[in-house]
């Protein structure tokens, strides 16, 4: 295949004709594709509103029709759904294709009891795939550091991507994100994004980049904001608050909050819960969103009831075991569930029973559905989400902490460990432990309002923005970020919580 006419398939399949920024990165892609060296990658960045997104569908499409074998990824489930949905190809994972658990057996040395066996250690898979081309959307969010936790891998999840793929016979990379976007926790940038931090894997990069906001974008309120606040980061040296333009558009509102309510509620009706998000600046804020919500908006009395929505606050790791084939599909390209339930995944209740109180916290069972994953599809075509009954920790729906706290941890496995005290050889103890239901519940938080970096790579109809208290002395380059991924994060509308008339402009 040579570049000439894997250009013409990739312009046939982009429904109309492309501008010259992406004609360019058609040219860069074929050529990158075409590329026999080993050590090829791509990076393909581009902001709000310049056809990235369907630009990289018709990439998809077009190398399916020449039979290519590719292997789509994103950071998250919900980004890895969105990614399917625009590509009409099944997405997955990072760390579900690329990493496979540990066989059982006692924690590694140097885990503590508070860390105990349920964070089980995930090694690097073999990558058993050859002439293969990975292609990872919402790459932004790929983090190159390795100071948090080594439960994946090397703990350094860009690392392991590269050594992964190129591991494979004759496989390559193609990396698409926004570098406006929020970067990884604790770093400035988004490194997967950078070149110069890949050629230091020793790979030869090609890269595009898409910049014009096409015409069609500029008539939306959201996209024409996201693209201010992003020339201002680009500017990097800001002295004041961005003034967003509301007046001439119908997709982006000021919203008092003695409105909110009544707003929520028509946004609930119109679109759903599942289809509605409030993004705020802090997990305490969240937390004020989120009981507020269930009392005043949704009138939900119970502590936890049907149908409500739900996030996993920490990663869990025996409790989808019991339940998935993993890394198998099911025939019909949906993935039979995840190998592990992971901090930020969203969650449905169906149902909840046997609500009980052991070792100073409250449990329940609960049966979820896991929107985000999809298992199988019914007669009519429709998509099934994962679903599983898991024993829940009631205490962390509606604490400020981001999941249980040390001391809540440390009383949960001296309480259990007690249970088995009876057992004479440690090993029976802590094998008796990973299987212990309570000492592995399921931690959530409810699922109305969210942090940033918890909404990132996923994509909601009705999005509404709360920044809290901003002054022009407090802007930051993360403050900008933060703004430009919460506008992103719509695709319909956008309601600006209390937003101050100072950040508000007529022109």
């Amino acid at each position: 295949m040579i570049s000439d006419e894997l250009t013409l398939r990739i312009r046939a399949a982009f429904g109309h004709e492309p501008t010259a920024e992406q004609q360019q990165a058609i040219a860069v892609f074929a050529t990158f594709a075409t590329d026999h060296n080993s050590d090829a990658a791509m990076v393909l960045r581009g902001s709000a509103g310049t056809g990235k997104t369907t630009l990289a569908a018709a990439i998809v499409r077009a190398l399916s029709g020449l039979k290519q074998k590719m292997v789509l990824m994103a950071p998250t489930g919900r980004a890895a759904k969105v990614f399917s949905l625009y590509s009409a190809c099944p997405a997955y994972t990072i760390h579900r294709r690329i990493y496979r658990q540990k066989s059982a057996g006692l924690p590694a040395l140097g885990d503590g009891p508070l860390q105990g066996l349920a964070s089980a250690a995930f090694r690097l898979n073999d990558n058993l795939h050859h002439d293969t081309l990975f292609i990872v959307d919402e790459a932004s969010m790929i983090a190159s550091s390795s100071a948090g936790s080594a439960t994946f891998g090397s703990g350094s999840l860009l690392d392991d991507l590269v050594h992964y793929v190129y591991n494979g016979q004759n496989c390559h990379l193609l990396l698409i994100g926004d570098k406006a976007q929020l970067p990884p926790v604790g770093e400035e940038e988004s490194p997967a994004l950078t070149a110069g931090v890949l050629r230091a894997y020793g790979l030869s990069v090609y890269e595009a980049e898409l910049n014009e906001v096409l015409r069609q974008s500029q008539e939306s309120g959201i996209l024409f904001n996201a693209t201010m606040v992003r020339q201002m980061i680009r500017l990097d040296a800001p002295t004041e608050l961005p003034r967003l333009r509301l007046r001439g558009f119908a997709d982006i509102v000021a919203v008092a909050g003695d409105e909110l309510i009544e707003t929520m509620a028509s946004s609930y009706s119109r679109v759903g819960t599942d289809d509605t998000i409030v993004i705020t600046r802090s997990n305490k804020r969240a937390n004020i969103y989120n009981l507020g919500i269930r009392n005043t908006v949704l009138d939900r009395e119970e502590e936890l009831c049907r149908g409500d929505q739900l996030m996993v606050v920490k990663n869990n790791y025996s409790i989808a075991q019991t339940t998935s084939d993993k890394h198998e599909d099911n025939g019909s390209g949906a993935s039979a569930g995840p190998d592990f339930i992971a901090n930020g995944d969203r969650c449905v209740v169906q149902r909840v029973r046997n609500k009980r109180e052991l070792y100073g916290l409250r449990f329940a069972d609960v049966t979820l559905t896991f929107p985000d994953y999809d298992t199988a599809t019914d007669n009519g075509g429709q998509s099934i989400p994962f679903e599983l009954t898991a024993t829940v920790i009631l205490d962390t729906l509606q604490a400020e902490a981001p999941a249980l706290t040390h001391e809540q941890q440390e009383q949960l496995y001296e309480g259990v460990m007690a249970d088995y005290a009876d057992l004479p050889l440690q090993t029976d103890r802590w094998k008796a432990l990973k299987a212990d239901p309570y000492y592995n519940a399921l931690q959530v938080k409810y699922g109305y309002a969210v942090t940033c970096h918890k909404a990132q790579g996923g994509q909601w109809a009705h999005v509404y923005i709360d920044q809290g208290y901003m002054t022009d002395d407090m802007l930051s380059p993360d403050y900008l970020h933060w703004l430009y991924t919460a506008l992103t994060r719509a695709t319909e509308k956008v309601f600006l919580v209390n937003w101050p008339k100072t950040q508000q402009t007529e022109e």
